[in-house]
C-alpha cells in the first residue's frame, strides 16, 4: 500500500464530511418547510402533486397513521413492479423480447426493491426490459430511498415535540425527499457519469465480432439514469449483473470515487441534518465521530488482509496484493474502500466480487451489515444507531442509578421494548433463516463451495437481505424458490422491523414533555459518550454474531493460515 492509495483514503473521507455537512443543513431546512434556492423552481411541482394526489400538506399523522401510510405506500410499489415484470413482454421497449420474469424470481425482486435491499438473483441485461429498468426498477430507486427516510424524520420529530402526538406527514415526507433531494443530485450525477463513458440509450444490444471470430453480444440500455439513483437512494442494484464493475455502470477510477461518495453521501448528511434538526450540532457530530472510528477499524484490517495475499499463493512465490475478482483499473484500495462503504452504508453496489476477497474482509463486510447502523442506509440507517443509542442511555442508566434519558427526553419502557425490537428482531430472523439454508438440502444445493466458505456464502446472503443492502457472495446460486422466498421473507421482516418501531418511539417521545437539565444528567456530546455507543455496537455484534463468523470466514482464514483448503 503506497501513499497514493493512503491519499484517495483520507481525500475520499474529507471530501465526503465537508459534503456531508452542508447537504445536511439542507435537508434540515428542507423537512422544517424553509425555503431553500430551488424553491422557486421545485415548489410549484410540490403543490401539483398535492393537488392531485389530494394531500393536505398541513395535516400531520399519529404513529398508526404513519405506519399504515408507510405500509399501503410499500404495498402498492410492490404490487405495480410485480405486475410489470410479468406482463413486460407485451410492453414496448424490449428490443431483445425478454418473455416475463419468472413468478418467484418477480416476486423476490418486488420485495428487493419496495425495500431499498435491491438484491438481485437475475441478471438485469438478460431478464428485464428497458421499460422494467425504467419505470419499474429506477422509480422504485426513488421512492423507496424516499419512504425509507419518512420514518426517520418521524423518528426525530419525537425529541423535537412536546405534549403531542402528531409526527408528520408520510406523503409529504416522501414528497420533499424525492423533489428536492434526489432528484436534483440524481439529474447532475447522471450528466457527470455520461460525460464519463456511462451509456443512456435505447439502441438493441449489439453483435459484435472478436479478435478470435467469434460473436459476442454487447448488452446496452438507458445506464446512466437508473445509475445515478441507484448510488444517491443507497439502492444498489445494478442494470447489468456485475453492477458497478462493468465499465459500462463505472468506467474509470473518476467514476469509481464519485460513485463511492456520493452513495455515502446522504447516509453521512442525515447524521448532520439530526444535529441541525435537534438543534444541537454536536450531537450529530458525536455521532458521526462514532461511526468513523467503527468504519475505520473495519477498513483497516479488511486492506491489512487484501494486501496481505493469500497464504497459499505466498508458498509457490507469488507476490502483491490480493487481485482476485478485482478490477485492474480500480486496484485494491479504492476496490475494498468501495466493498467496506457499501456494506456499511448498506447501498450493496459493488465494483468487485465481494467473494473473492480474503475471509477477514469478507467477515468485516458481515459485521457492517449485521449492525447495519454505521453510517447505514437512506433513512435506516440512522433509525438503527437511534436504537442503539437508546440501549446505551438504558446501559448508563443503570450505571448511574438514574432513569434514562436522551436529548431531554426520558426514555421508558415503551421506548426500550421498540428499540430492541428493531435490533433483535432483525437479527433473530437473519440468523434463523441463515440457519435452516445451512441445515436442509434446498438451501445447501446453491452452494458453489464447500464448507466455512460455503457458510460464509450462506450467512451473506442472508445478512445482505436483512441488512437492507442487496450485494453478495456470488458464488451461491440464489435465483432458486427457496431462496427467493426466504430472502423476500427476510427483506419484509427487516424492513418493517427496523422502521415501524422508529416510527412509535417518535410518537411516544413526542407526547412527553422535555425534562430540564442537570448537573447529574449524562453529556452526550463528549468522547465519554462517543466510546460507550461504540463499545455497545462493537459488544452486542460481537455477542449476536461473532460465534457464526467464527465458523464462516473466521475458520477459513486459520485454515488458509496453516496452508489448508476445503474440499
Amino acid at each position: 500500500m503506497n501513499a497514493d492509495n493512503i491519499t484517495y483514503i483520507i481525500a475520499f473521507y474529507i471530501l465526503l464530511t465537508f459534503l456531508a455537512w452542508p447537504l445536511g443543513k439542507y435537508m434540515a431546512r428542507v423537512f422544517t418547510g424553509k425555503k431553500t434556492f430551488i424553491t422557486p423552481i421545485v415548489r410549484p411541482i410540490e403543490n401539483f402533486i398535492y393537488k392531485i394526489c389530494n394531500i393536505d400538506e398541513k395535516r400531520e399523522m399519529n404513529w398508526k397513521e404513519y405506519a399504515i401510510a408507510f405500509t399501503i405506500f410499500n404495498t402498492v410499489m410492490l404490487t405495480a413492479l410485480f405486475l410489470l415484470q410479468e406482463i413486460q413482454a407485451f410492453l414496448p421497449l424490449n428490443p431483445q423480447g425478454f418473455p416475463p420474469v419468472r413468478w418467484d424470481t418477480a416476486l423476490n425482486t418486488a420485495i428487493s426493491f419496495m425495500t431499498n435491499t435491491n438484491w438481485q438473483a437475475y441478471a438485469g441485461e438478460n431478464t428485464m426490459s428497458y421499460l422494467t429498468q425504467m419505470i419499474g426498477l429506477t422509480v422504485h430507486n426513488f421512492l423507496s430511498a424516499a419512504a425509507g427516510m419518512a420514518p426517520l424524520l418521524a423518528f426525530i420529530r419525537g425529541f423535537i415535540r412536546s405534549n403531542t402526538d402528531k409526527i408528520g406527514n408520510f406523503w409529504v415526507d416522501v414528497t420533499r425527499m424525492t423533489l428536492y433531494v434526489l432528484l436534483p443530485l440524481c439529474i447532475i450525477f447522471a450528466l457527470f457519469l455520461i460525460s464519463q463513458g456511462v451509456i443512456q440509450t435505447f439502441s438493441p444490444y449489439i453483435t459484435a465480432k472478436t479478435f478470435e471470430g467469434g460473436k459476442q453480444i454487447i448488452a446496452l440500455g438507458p445506464v446512466a439514469s437508473q445509475e445515478a439513483i441507484k448510488i444517491l437512494g443507497t439502492n444498489g442494484g445494478g442494470f447489468f449483473g456485475t453492477n458497478s464493475a462493468h465499465p459500462f455502470e463505472n468506467p474509470n477510477i473518476y467514476t469509481n470515487f464519485a460513485e463511492t461518495l456520493l452513495f455515502s453521501l446522504i447516509p453521512a448528511a442525515q447524521i448532520f441534518m439530526f444535529g441541525y434538526l435537534i438543534r444541537n450540532s454536536r450531537q450529530g457530530i458525536a455521532i458521526y465521530v462514532a461511526v468513523m472510528v467503527i468504519i475505520s477499524m473495519a477498513l483497516a484490517l479488511a486492506l491489512w488482509s487484501e494486501y496481505k495475499l493469500n497464504p497459499l499463493l505466498e508458498k509457490i512465490g507469488v507476490t502483491g496484493e490480493n487481485l482476485e475478482g478485482k478490477e485492474v483499473r480500480f486496484g485494491v484500495t479504492p476496490s475494498v474502500l468501495f466493498g467496506i462503504q457499501t456494506t456499511g452504508i448498506e447501498c450493496g453496489a459493488v465494483n468487485h466480487m465481494h467473494d473473492s476477497d480474503m475471509p477477514l474482509t469478507g467477515m468485516m463486510y458481515m459485521f457492517l451489515m449485521g449492525v447495519s447502523n454505521i453510517f447505514g442506509g437512506c433513512g435506516v440507517g440512522l433509525v438503527l444507531m437511534l436504537y442503539y443509542i437508546i440501549l446505551t442511555m438504558f446501559i448508563v442508566g443503570l450505571m448511574i442509578g438514574r432513569t434514562p434519558e436522551f436529548l431531554r427526553k426520558k426514555l421508558g419502557i415503551f421506548e426500550m421494548k421498540m428499540a430492541v425490537i428493531g435490533i433483535v428482531g432483525i437479527n433473530v430472523s437473519m440468523l434463523t433463516l441463515a440457519a435452516i439454508a445451512a441445515t436442509t438440502p434446498y438451501g445447501l444445493s446453491s452452494l458453489g463451495n464447500p464448507s466455512a466458505h460455503g457458510l460464509s456464502e450462506i450467512l451473506y446472503a442472508y445478512f445482505s437481505a436483512h441488512a437492507n443492502n442487496g450485494s453478495a457472495f456470488a458464488g451461491l446460486n440464489v435465483n432458486t424458490l427457496f431462496y427467493n422466498i426466504t430472502t423476500g421473507i427476510g427483506m419484509l421482516v427487516a424492513r418493517y422491523l427496523s422502521l415501524i418501531p422508529g416510527i412509535a418511539i417518535g410518537s411516544a417521545l413526542a407526547k412527553k414533555g422535555k425534562i430540564p437539565a442537570t448537573a447529574v444528567s449524562f453529556p452526550t456530546t463528549n468522547p465519554v459518550f462517543v466510546i460507550m455507543l461504540i463499545s455497545v455496537i462493537i459488544i452486542v455484534g460481537a455477542l449476536t454474531f461473532f460465534p457464526i463468523l467464527t465458523l464462516g470466514p473466521g475458520l477459513e482464514h486459520l485454515f488458509l493460515q496453516e496452508g489448508k483448503v476445503f474440499m
